[in-house]
């Protein structure tokens, strides 16, 4: 596999420098996809599967367990996500906007559907549709389970649009399986698996795998022995959960509970058109403000099922979490679960620690502060830009001052804050943890000598 590609089972080597985590090696279930692997794949490289647009393909869901393994799910109902999601690590970065484009190319249509007339032994099967690319239903390990799904999306949709003939991108198909909690919520991770998979028009993934034979068949037989044969089913092969916020809180999703009344597929109640749409719960924010403790964010961690990085992260607040590059997070965690771990942090934004508004020195502004002053209401006509600031530092202020006059921070020299008397007090790091929240300041500037840069002061206002 190439840099550029997350390859979530085979890079698990990569994460050998983590603590072992015996649950992770409980492999219960087992899920085929049935569709034929390509023939021009090398030995040590993942399979690669090519499917039709809209064709139905079964995935056979299969009980792994050995005897006496995971006593607490006999007899009882587990759950089970389906996801269409990128393969390549360029693609899950943009992941919002890749699909959104899509959405918006295609308005009505689904990444992903179940066929469920031809399923058997799927209950409550559930399409969100905010969720074009999910797909989820219970099913009893003990009993025939087969799925069948459809794919309308293809892999050239996704590619830059340059000349004819592009190359398709690569997708996986992911399957998370749970089992209920104390509280009958589908919340504990049991497996998860997945697979690489290309998607072409109608009748192309046969061409394509015709293609490939053919190939293959031209090839010196001692070139053909670098390569797999192609499997006439595909294995979905370990890989870590999917981070999903539905399932971080304690608030069961609609429909999944002990108590709720499931039907059968082959009841006629299981169309995804006639249930009522799952409520999305999201983690709770408060979690990444600046006063989260490591605590909180251990919690936070083990709510979205990144466990086996708790130690890694012990000493971590959310806002340490949160100033990661995507870099730093790959590094730590490996190409497989790093990836994850970003997408799930970089929708949280840090409240800042401290607001302060600012306008630019004027004659207009000095007249309108002296109105303030009077009790003149006209004051509010000035216009004050706001300013956010979370390390509380001179350096921090220096740069976001820059930033709003599009400067460079080395042409501002000194910070200074007019004081009792008029006189130029040292802005300092102390000073700044020691403004008041949401306070006002006039920004006046000063030429120093020809060797100097200018002057910047704070001036503020009472």
């Amino acid at each position: 596999a190439s840099p550029d590609v997350l390859a979530l089972p085979i890079f698990k080597q990569e994460e050998s420098n983590l603590p072992p985590d015996s649950d992770n090696k409980i492999l219960p279930f087992q899920y085929v996809l049935c569709a034929a692997t390509s023939p021009a794949v090398k030995l040590h490289d993942e399979t690669l599967t090519y499917l039709n647009q809209g064709q139905s393909y079964e995935i056979r869901m299969l009980d792994n367990r050995k005897i006496g393994e995971l006593p607490e799910i006999t007899g009882k109902m587990v759950k089970s996500i389906i996801r269409v999601v990128f393969h390549d690590r360029r693609l899950q970065y943009t992941e919002h906007q890749q699909l959104e484009g899509w959405r918006w190319n295609r308005p009505g249509d689904r990444i992903l559907d179940l066929d469920i007339p031809m399923s058997v032994g799927i209950i409550d099967p559930r399409a969100n549709p905010t969720q074009l690319n999910t797909v989820e239903f219970l099913w009893d390990p003990s009993k025939r389970t087969s799925v069948f799904i459809q794919v309308h999306c293809i892999s050239t949709e996704f590619t830059m649009r340059k000349h004819g003939g592009e190359k398709g991108v690569p997708f996986r198909i992911q399957i998370d399986t749970f089992k209920e909690n104390e509280g009958g919520e589908y919340t504990e991770h049991l497996h998860s698996a997945s697979c690489q998979v290309k998607v072409f028009k109608p009748k192309g993934a046969d061409r394509k795998q015709k293609t490939d034979r053919e190939k293959m068949e031209k090839r010196a037989p001692q070139e053909k022995e670098k390569y797999q044969p192609s499997y006439e089913t595909t294995i979905l092969t370990e890989c870590s959960p999917w981070p999903e916020v539905t399932y971080v809180n304690n608030s069961p999703s609609p429909g999944f509970n002990s108590s709720h009344n499931s039907f059968p597929v082959a009841e006629g109640n299981g169309s995804p058109n006639h249930q009522p749409e799952p409520v999305v719960q999201v983690a709770d924010v408060s979690m990444f403000s600046h006063s989260a403790t490591p605590q909180d964010a251990q919690q936070w961690l083990h709510r979205n099922r990144f466990s086996p990085f708790c130690r890694l992260f012990t000493n971590f607040s959310g806002a340490d979490l949160l100033k990661l590059t995507r870099e730093d997070v790959i590094q730590i965690c490996g190409p497989a679960d790093g990836i994850r771990l970003f997408n799930a942090l970089k929708g949280r934004v840090v409240r800042p620690r401290l607001t302060i508004y600012v306008c630019q020195e004027s004659q207009q502004a000095r007249e309108q502060q002296l109105k303030h002053e009077n009790g003149d209401s006209s004051y509010s006509k000035i216009f004050y830009h706001a300013i956010y600031l979370e390390e509380l530092t001179a350096g921090e202020l220096t740069e976001k001052i820059a930033q709003l006059f599009s400067i460079s921070p080395r042409q501002i020299n000194q910070i200074f804050k007019q004081g009792p008397t008029g006189i130029h007090v040292l802005v300092s790091d102390e000073m700044i943890q020691n403004f008041q929240d949401e306070v006002c300041f006039i920004l006046d500037t000063m030429k120093g000598t020809e060797s100097q840069w200018d002057f910047f002061f704070l001036l503020m206002i009472h």
